[in-house]
């Protein structure tokens, strides 16, 4: 049995990923470590909370005592490392935060891992012992309006944000290197779907739509994102985690590249037929351009042939997956 400690299970993309494992590895034991900030909720894991398999421990991963005390407990045998700090934004204004969880704790994982599985190993062949980083497309820096971004791409962050990423990321390396760890790195696009924090981009437009509030985008809208949905997001994990090359990092594309105004624009109309206004003026009337954020970067867009190269493709449609996220915010700001 595989006994395989989630980090931050309770925030966006961990909380899905917990119910893909818990729904198509039904022999897995799950422990589900999450300090519940702001991001995390255990209404996210509302579904898989009695689940017995699920173990949920709130908890913080810069606490070495209580990292030890998992892996013995529970004979950890694999982690999957999503635990961070991701707005942007607040990395600008508050780094701090960013480095000690995004780097120090990414540390204390490895070192505990290192420790446990060390010991381990010589007793247990047939455990994956795998460690899977969760990543960024972020760390590579910023596109012109051509080209992507390779896994041999130059590391070159520009925000605090992106900066703590590309170093957790080079630790994970690192303890691959010199002390032989079983490690894989993903470094996804941007991801939407449901359950994700209000903060991000396309939950703020779905918001601020329907509350008659401007809509706000940076800049003049032009800067260019790949959006992945969550769903095809966390099959990717699986398949890397159980096929991925040991020492490896693998790009998790979507495939739909669009402005940042572009997808406020498909949006707005979506809402337009959804829930129409009472005056029937488009959302899109709604869009206030502002300041752009400092050290926006311009475009992300990753090529996903090496996973592609492990039998991994995209399963969704960008479309249906688009119009079921809005229609899941519609019923969350309309109950609230």
């Amino acid at each position: 049995m595989l006994n395989l400690l989630v980090t931050g299970g309770a925030g966006f993309i961990g909380s899905h990923f917990v119910e893909y494992l818990l729904k198509h590895y039904p022999e897995y034991r799950i422990i589900n470590l999450d300090k519940l900030t702001y991001a995390g909720s255990l209404d996210n894991l509302s579904d898989v909370l009695n689940n017995p398999k699920h173990i949920f421990i709130q908890g913080d991963i810069l606490d070495a005592t209580l990292l030890e005390e998992l892996f013995t407990a529970y004979q950890i045998n694999a982690v999957v490392h999503f635990a961070a700090e991701s707005h942007v934004d607040n990395s600008i204004a508050k780094p701090d935060a960013f480095i000690q969880t995004n780097i120090h704790g990414t540390f204390q994982l490895l070192e505990t891992a290192k420790k446990f599985w060390h010991q381990k190993a010589d007793q247990d062949h047939s455990s994956l012992f795998r460690f899977h980083h969760i990543s960024t497309d972020e760390v590579y820096g910023s596109l012109g309006k051509e080209g992507y971004f390779f896994e041999t791409s130059p590391y070159a962050p520009n925000s605090p944000y992106s900066a703590s990423k590309a170093s957790s990321d080079m630790l994970v390396r690192s303890y691959h290197k010199t002390y032989q760890l079983n490690t894989v790195i993903t470094n996804c696009s941007n991801n939407f779907g449901p359950k994700q924090h209000d903060e991000k981009l396309i939950p703020t437009i779905i918001r601020n739509a329907i509350s008659d509030k401007p809509i706000p985008i940076y800049g003049n809208g032009l800067n260019v994102r790949d959006w992945l949905s969550v769903n095809d997001h966390v099959h990717a994990i699986d398949w890397v985690l159980h096929n991925g090359i040991k020492g490896e990092n693998y790009n998790i594309g979507g495939d739909q590249e669009m402005s940042n105004l572009e997808i406020a624009k498909k949006i707005c109309t979506l809402l337009d037929d959804i829930k129409p206004r009472a005056d029937r003026v488009s959302y899109a009337e709604q869009i206030n351009f502002v300041t752009d954020r400092l050290g926006h970067d311009f475009r992300y867009a990753v090529n996903t042939d090496k996973i592609q190269t492990l039998g991994w493709k995209l399963l969704s449609q960008f479309s249906e997956e688009l119009y079921q996220t809005v229609c899941w915010y519609l019923n969350k700001y309309q109950n609230n």
